[in-house]
């Protein structure tokens, strides 16, 4: 009897320790996760594909609505008809550029965790991965800047389409409507510089506006405009945690690459 009750002891043991064993290698792989890049890269990510996917079809909605109603001439929008074109392709290239760089960087981060270095052994950074950390630093912070600019110029539609919204609402309220006054209240497209000052008709006025203001071309392009906007925002969010994120592993790579220590951004 005894040997078989320390027989069930030694299992129960074995088995516990296993237990142990597991949870202690999950505890020790969840902390060697770079919850900052993590984050960034789906802030990224969303805020990427919310950009690229609302502008392009927001785009292709400003052209329509530009061709039907402010501009009956093809050739004085011709232009911009190209550049909008030109600039759905490069929607295309951002989105796929960020999805790679996103993966990168967020590839970057594990690897530069304490988890890779209990996995692999002493960690010693060379000479060439401490410049490509560098080179991911520089390139970050370039980016965080061009998509500041990016974020201002994605609010110029959102002001434009605005404007209309607004006068349109001026034209319903009760005060203008029904009366002479209605068909004195305008809007004049070609003050943003989108097509040439001698384009027909150019300028929309009253009951004309309010329908514009009607259609779904108008609504949806408005609103995903705004959408786009916001997702631009959150990739220049997205971009300066992985500032921080690249900044702190470059720092680690260079100045600590000898010590035991170890980052977990």
């Amino acid at each position: 009897m005894k040997p078989a009750m320390e027989t069930a002891a030694e299992e129960n043991t074995e088995q516990s320790q296993e237990r142990k064993g597991c949870f202690e290698c999950c505890i020790k792989c969840l902390g060697g996760v770079p919850y900052a890049s993590l984050v960034a890269t789906i802030l990224c990510f969303s805020g990427v594909a919310l950009f690229c996917g609302c502008g392009h079809v927001a785009l292709a909605g400003t052209v329509a609505i530009l061709e039907q109603h402010f501009s009956t001439n093809t050739t004085d929008h011709a232009l911009f008809s190209e550049v909008i074109q030109l600039m759905q392709y490069v929607i295309y290239g951002i989105a796929s550029f960020f999805f790679l760089y996103g993966i990168i960087l967020l590839a970057e981060g594990f690897y530069t965790t304490s988890a890779v270095k209990e996995l692999h052994g002493e960690f010693k950074a060379s000479a060439c991965g401490r410049c490509i950390s560098g080179m991911f630093v520089f390139l970050t912070y370039v980016l965080g800047v061009a998509w500041l600019g990016v974020f201002g110029f994605s609010a110029v539609p959102v002001f434009m389409f605005y404007n209309i919204w607004s006068t349109c609402e001026v034209i319903k309220s009760p005060q203008t409507n029904g009366t002479a006054a209605v068909e004195q209240i305008c809007v004049d497209i070609r003050q943003y510089a989108i097509i040439p000052w001698d384009a027909f008709p150019g300028k929309i006025c009253g009951s004309a506006l309010e329908n514009i203001c009607n259609t779904n071309e108008f609504y949806m392009s408005y609103h995903l405009f705004i959408v786009a906007c916001a997702g631009a925002g959150a990739t220049v969010i997205a971009l300066l945690i992985y500032m921080m994120a690249t900044t702190y592993n470059y720092a680690v790579l260079k100045f600590k690459s000898r010590e035991d220590c170890c980052t977990k951004f």
